[in-house]
């Protein structure tokens, strides 16, 4: 044989080829988008290190919605900036908390937005640790009682799905537990089961005001070497009841999305985290990068690597490219 039967380039050659035989697509479907709410009025105050993000005050916060909304993304994720803070969170589960009325606004506003809150501690804590600490020590099991208030709070405002970010063991199974007893066992649980002690997660720290004030999150939240670890997290929260599964951070992570989609088949979600986001706002804007290609690269290579859902700061940019190439 002179020269090879088989020309790759041939199902290259031209745009409708290309997209016939694609192998993954990105669909607005897939997109959740984080957002930070605050107290007050009229507040829409950028992250300085997160371009494009912002703190959002009720009712600016509702206009953000309008354009969630207007580009068909389907989910958003809720974070709570407190007005005030105090050692055990207790703006967390407050029935009148950030989260809790920004859950009741949207769901007024917007019945068929579906509605994820996270719960965790950290932004409540004066010491930005995301569980009950004492003589320097975060505490495993007394935290998981205020989960679980957390959890079953944000159900109770109307949140559709919760989403337990501590990493405290056992908290998918508490926090199951609690939604059972409380009559909320149609409340899903998309649980962060493998998420890592990484670098990548300085922005959202601005964002949110919850750098720990002492020590790190080490002792909680995964060592960035261990893969196995990722598996057995991932089994632990899927027998205490999780329906979704989360890898985050995303980028240097891949690997195990795609472990764990292969080993448990169930839906699975990454979370394109701020230092992600932070680094390609950064590079397209001194120009050294093209923005959208980048971004899509970014989002195709989360569906490849196995990933249903996907978590990310671009959401509202990813929807409208979507749309313009249709």
């Amino acid at each position: 044989m002179a020269f090879p039967i088989r020309r790759p380039r041939r199902l290259r050659s031209g745009v409708a080829i290309r997209n016939m035989v694609r192998e993954n697509q990105v669909n607005v479907a897939d997109l959740i988008y984080p957002l930070f709410v605050c107290e007050g009025q009229g507040i829409k105050t950028e992250v300085v290190s997160m371009p494009g993000v912002y703190n959002l005050s009720l009712d600016m916060f509702l206009l953000e919605l309008e354009q969630v909304v207007a580009w068909q993304i389907p989910a958003v994720l809720l974070f709570g900036i407190p007005a005030t803070k105090d050692c055990v969170g207790s703006g967390a589960y407050a029935a009148d908390g950030i989260v809790q009325k920004a859950v009741r606004a949207a769901k007024d506003a917007y019945p068929e937005l579906y509605v994820i809150t996270d719960v965790c501690l950290c932004e409540y804590t004066d010491h930005g640790h995301c569980g009950i600490v004492q003589e320097g020590d975060v505490l495993n099991d007394p935290s998981l009682a205020l989960l679980v208030k957390t959890a079953v709070s944000h159900a109770q405002a109307g949140a559709d799905m919760v989403a337990p970010s501590d990493m405290m063991d056992g908290r998918v199974a508490a926090i199951r537990e609690g939604l059972d007893e409380a009559g909320l066992t149609n409340v899903p649980i998309m649980a962060y089961s493998a998420k890592y002690a990484s670098a990548f997660y300085g922005p959202f720290r601005d964002a949110a005001d919850s750098t720990p004030k002492f020590g790190d999150r080490r002792s909680y939240q995964m060592d960035p070497a261990n893969g196995n670890e990722a598996l057995l997290e991932t089994a632990l929260d899927i027998g205490e009841g999780a329906d979704i599964v989360m890898v985050k951070p995303g980028l240097a992570f891949m690997d195990l999305v795609r472990k764990i989609k292969d080993e448990f088949r169930l839906p699975t979600a990454v979370y394109n985290v701020s230092g992600e986001y932070a680094m390609v706002k950064a590079a397209a804007a001194n120009g050294w990068i093209d923005e959208k290609r980048i971004v899509m690269e970014i989002m195709t290579g989360f569906k490849r690597a196995g990933a249903d859902l996907i978590l990310t700061y671009h959401a509202l940019d990813v929807a409208k490219w979507l749309k313009d190439e249709k």
